[in-house]
């Protein structure tokens, strides 16, 4: 561990001094693998570059803060390169909080190298299945983050796989999805929620819209509250 430490200090120094920051070249690296992510599969991967920072920091500002609290978990859905994934560290979220969903093999061999302390579930976030179930362990979820190219899907899948997630989380608390559309991928009513388009992020390529659903309380949930 202390040997690859000093090599990876050895390599941001080399890349400094030839004007080259680590942050700048892992940019380009992450914008390489969703651009050859994208030619092979396009309707799962998406987007040819990853998210903006603007846009990352936008997605991860409606985490309550319950989620930074010990057992909590902050879901986060396709994940790609782990652009969002640093935003929701920035926002506090511990990196042992995070559990991240990733269809792509590659992305998740790349999630795990760079943040071992949260757990990678390799599978299909519209239908995660047992390999969820055990990776949250009983924990709560106090927020989902989705980076999922939600309008390449039919209407029923998005609703099925939205209505699934937002069963995982008490009423009230947040799904967050960014979409390039001008309307929210899913219709709330059909799913029995709210959603509210918490953002409009001009810097990003292109520009995109930040919607947070959250569960409705039903009647009987009322009642008994």
């Amino acid at each position: 561990r202390c040997r690859r430490q000093r090599q990876m200090c050895i390599r941001d120094r080399m890349q400094s001094k030839q004007g080259i920051s680590p942050s700048v070249r892992r940019r380009g690296v992450d914008e390489a693998k969703f651009l050859a992510g994208w030619f092979r599969k396009p309707l799962v991967t998406g987007s040819i570059f990853p998210s903006s920072r603007a846009l990352c920091a936008a997605m991860a500002r409606p985490v309550p803060d319950a989620a930074l609290e010990p057992g909590q978990v902050v879901l986060e859905l396709g994940p790609g390169t782990g652009v969002v994934t640093r935003a929701l560290m920035e926002r506090g979220v511990p990196e042992a909080n995070l559990v991240l969903v990733e269809y792509s093999r590659d992305f998740c061999t790349l999630l795990r190298a760079r943040h071992n302390a949260a757990t990678v579930v390799e599978g299909d976030a519209y239908r995660p299945g047992a390999a969820l179930e055990h990776a949250l362990a009983g924990r709560s979820v106090a927020a989902i983050v989705s980076s999922l190219p939600l309008m390449a899907r039919p209407e029923e899948e998005r609703e099925q796989a939205l209505r699934g997630h937002l069963a995982l989380m008490a009423p009230g608390a947040p799904f967050i999805q960014f979409t390039y559309a001008l309307v929210p991928p899913v219709r709330p009513a059909r799913i029995a929620a709210t959603a509210e388009c918490a953002a409009f992020v001009k810097r990003n390529l292109p520009p995109a819209r930040v919607f947070v659903y959250r569960r409705e309380i039903a009647a009987n949930d009322a009642a008994t509250a």
